[in-house]
């Protein structure tokens, strides 16, 4: 008998939304969107069409999946009014979402003192609501918020707002801990009491993680019947955050058995999705998160590292591979070698693990990485880094110097500040000089390199810069630490690829960024111009 099926539930564009010092632009949305999609998620859950224009335009943007289902969310009708009158429900509809999940009171508490409603309009709301939904062809989803409070305080009540929302044609049940405060056991004796009555089949669950719990409480109802488990990449979300699942999956599937969306080769794009997610909010990963931190299946001194390498089970509860990750020895000169294969593999460049340039390319990566500079996020300038030891790149262009200037200044009456770039670069043995105005200086440098570069590779016409992100690695340095800047660029065949720089001035980081996308885009266009370096 195969294993029971968990649908997998991602919340990270709406509960991640949340989370303090985080505000997702569309670009950010989009992408992270796109990487679940392609983990293997079973729902991603896009916003709150009409909330904000960020979650409309998303919606307006949304990509087809090839994998996951969309889902908008949003609300029950408003008391006293048709659902059909209600205009949130109506943009939910309209939104084109093929899924639509609607969260509704079932703490009679908040009925009476937050909705100002009676119990008995509070279930029409529900049913109403989601039937609408369903009858526009909608697979239903009712997020059954503060349900925990509410079963605690009145079960006969709570249930029947449940049995409301499988009236109305709900296809799933979710059942919420909102405020974080129930603990496992908890959870699963409230879970398996609702699942005699719903079938697991048609349950979810959703935690938040104010106890520090949420991991444990979801796998508790999994244990009890729940058959959806919602949650967000890195445990993202309000307060404490959102069940994290990126520690939630390989529980799932290698520990308890069960099966989701993912495969095998899915499970091993954890840690890139993972670090993928941080990298685009511009967070610093935890290297002490379970799974995929970079010291998740680190290893240090004397027996223990000696019992390691003769046996990693006895240290490690999985293989670390099987999520994505590396065992890392921190006392042998092997650290690092596991993770540079892995991204060798990624780009298309096999080497066999006892190659000595695979020992030449660990040394170099690490050397860089001590400057600054980190690849996880940053597939592309990895690449060039190891094709340009390895085998060789085409010397496309020569930098010969740049000089950038920021002017504030008055401007039609108002108060505007312009950089200007002025720089000199050799393309196929001339040399060309060139001017141009940006609304910053990494744009400038942007516009002054392609004017330059243009007759000679008119494809960079289609290249887009779609993000910029800078990192101060040493804060304790103020103004004078190491920046690394991280740059995004996508072009016309849909092709999305990210750079990094780093040095303690922002826009030599910038241009190094930038000089790699470019590098980058001409290479994959299969522009051969120039001299090619030395391989090893």
């Amino acid at each position: 008998m195969s294993a029971p099926r968990i649908f997998v539930y991602d919340s990270t564009l709406r509960d991640g939304q949340q989370t303090q010092g985080i505000d997702f632009s569309v670009g950010d949305k989009l992408a992270i969107a796109r990487e679940l999609d392609h983990l293997g998620v079973d729902y991603i859950e896009a916003g709150w069409p009409g909330a904000n224009p960020t979650d409309d335009a998303v919606f307006a943007a949304a990509p087809t999946f090839k994998r996951a289902r969309l889902v908008a969310f949003g609300m029950t009708r408003r008391p006293g009014r048709l659902a059909t009158e209600d205009p949130g429900l109506a943009r939910l509809i309209d939104s084109g979402a093929p899924a639509v999940c609607l969260v509704g009171k079932t703490w009679d508490f908040h009925v009476t003192v937050a909705l100002r409603t009676t119990p008995e309009e509070n279930l029409a709301m529900i049913e109403d609501s989601l039937a609408l939904c369903a009858a526009a062809g909608r697979e239903a989803i009712f997020d059954a918020e503060h349900f925990f409070d509410g079963y605690k305080a009145n079960p006969a009540y709570a249930l029947d707002c449940l049995q409301a929302g499988l009236r109305g044609g709900a296809r799933w049940i979710v059942l919420c801990d909102t405020n974080g405060g129930s603990l496992p056991h908890e959870v699963e004796a409230i879970v398996g009491a609702v699942a005699r009555i719903i079938p697991g089949d048609r349950l979810g669950i959703h935690c938040h993680n104010d106890t520090e719990n949420a991991v444990a409480n979801s796998l508790a109802a999994v244990r009890a019947g729940v058959r959806q488990v919602q949650g967000t990449l890195n445990g993202l979300g309000e307060r404490c955050g959102n069940a994290n699942l990126i520690s939630l999956l390989p529980t799932l599937m290698l520990k308890l058995g069960y099966g989701t969306g993912l495969d095998e080769a899915d499970l091993g794009h954890l840690t890139h999705a993972s670090r993928f997610v941080d990298e685009r909010l511009n967070r610093t990963p935890n290297r002490h998160a379970p799974y995929v931190g970079e010291n998740a299946f680190a290893h240090k001194g004397g027996l223990h590292v000696s019992a390691v390498e003769k046996d990693p089970r006895s240290y490690e509860h999985i293989a670390p591979e099987r999520v994505g990750n590396h065992r890392k020895i921190l006392v042998s000169d092997q650290a690092g070698r596991a993770n540079v294969l892995a991204l060798l593999d990624e780009v298309g460049l096999e080497l066999a693990p006892d190659d000595p340039r695979v020992a030449k390319l660990v040394i170099l990566v690490k050397a860089r990485e001590l400057e600054g500079y980190t690849y996880d996020g940053a597939e592309a300038s990895f690449e060039l880094l190891a094709r340009q030891l390895l085998e060789g790149l085409p010397q496309y262009f020569e930098l010969d110097s740049f000089r950038v200037i920021d002017q504030r200044q008055l401007l039609d009456s108002q108060l505007v500040t312009l950089s200007e770039a002025t720089m000199k670069v050799r393309v196929s043995g001339e040399m060309h000089m060139t001017v141009a105005e940006g609304n910053g200086p990494v744009n400038a440098l942007d516009r002054a390199l392609r004017h330059a570069l243009l007759s000679a590779y008119p494809t960079l016409a289609e290249l887009v810069l779609t993000d910029y992100k800078v990192r101060i690695l040493e804060s304790g340095a103020g103004t004078g630490a190491v920046t690394r800047v991280m740059l995004e660029c996508s072009d016309a065949s849909r092709r999305r690829w990210t750079t990094v720089g780093a040095s303690t001035n922002v826009i030599e980081a910038s241009w190094q960024a930038l000089s790699d996308a470019i590098t980058y885009k001409l290479w994959h266009d299969a522009v051969g111009n120039g001299a090619t370096g030395e391989g090893i």
